[in-house]
């Protein structure tokens, strides 16, 4: 059952990271965009912390498929943060 919340706030932070990036790109100024990728790190960190919580009940498939994810979500960060570096 703890999942299930887990769950859905991993929803919510990876569809921000997406949402924040479409808005990054449609950017009015550079202070808004810097903002913008910003938030996509934070929420691309924030979603790595919540697949880490998640249970997969030792299903391995399950299991490599959530590591594979939560590295993911640490590369994002990495390559949001390179962005900013460059953007400032």
């Amino acid at each position: 059952m703890a999942n299930v919340e887990d769950v859905r706030q991993l929803v919510r932070a990876s569809g921000s990271v997406g949402a924040n990036y479409i808005e990054a790109n449609e950017a009015l100024s550079k202070k808004d965009f810097v903002m913008r990728i910003k938030i996509c790190r934070k929420e691309a960190k924030e979603s790595a912390y919540w697949l880490r919580l998640l249970y997969t009940a030792d299903a391995t498939d399950l299991e490599d498929e959530r590591e594979r994810l939560v590295q993911e979500g640490k590369e994002l960060t990495s390559i949001f943060g390179a962005i900013l570096r460059k953007s400032q």
